[in-house]
């Protein structure tokens, strides 16, 4: 591909990561793909999506969104709109989103918002991909600091925040438990793989 050439241009299959800042979404990337992502020096500085191509897969990272420190709320409110614009943009193209979130402070952080009686970003984020009729699978990231024997009560309400039922194992065509950062990613890949095949783009297994 040339140096200028749109990396969206000719893309038919479109897999879109997105997630508040610090989740671990580029290190997840990287573990998927062996490539890694542009990345600022500081959480809220990327303002726009950065794309890896494949044949005519397009794998988009998103922008970072909600609370940085560092960054003003107009900069944060600006990434929060560039998300919602895109996606809204590219509804026919966005085959999968992944929504990447810290599972072990994410009940704690969505009950932060609703005592101020705020919707978190998450939720409204997760929300509108429902909204927009978006295949969402939610990364569960972050699993190594979580506690084992507590692990599917967590999980269990998150599932539960997100507004679904538990347990979460009756979701786990759409719940991937993962630490990215110790490499086990398995049952992301997992999830993408079968996204793949019932698309019938098998041709595309061969990246993940």
């Amino acid at each position: 591909m040339a140096r200028n050439e749109d990396p969206t241009q000719g893309a038919n299959y479109e897999i879109l990561f997105v997630g508040r800042s610090n989740v671990g979404k580029s290190t997840l990337i990287r573990e998927i793909t062996g490539k890694k992502v542009k990345v600022g020096k500081r959480p809220g500085v990327t303002l726009k999506p950065t794309h890896i191509r494949f044949s005519d897969l397009l794998i988009t990272d998103m922008p970072g969104f909600g609370f940085m420190s560092g960054v003003n709320e107009y900069k944060q409110d600006t990434v929060k709109n560039q998300i919602v614009r895109y996606i809204e943009d590219n509804p026919d193209r966005i085959n999968l989103a992944v929504m990447i979130i810290d599972g072990s402070v994410f009940v704690e952080l969505v009950e932060r918002w609703e005592a101020r009686n705020e919707i978190p970003v998450d939720l409204e984020l997760y929300a509108f991909l429902q909204e927009m009729g978006i295949d969402t699978v939610i990364a569960v990231n972050k699993t190594d600091k979580m506690k084992e024997k507590n692990m599917d009560s967590s999980i269990d309400g998150i599932v539960e925040k997100l507004g679904m039922l538990p347990p979460w194992k009756q979701w786990l065509d759409r719940f991937a438990p993962i630490s990215a950062k110790k490499g086990n990613i398995r049952p992301l890949k997992s999830l993408i793989r079968q996204r793949l095949h019932s698309a019938k783009r098998d041709d595309l297994l061969k990246y993940f």
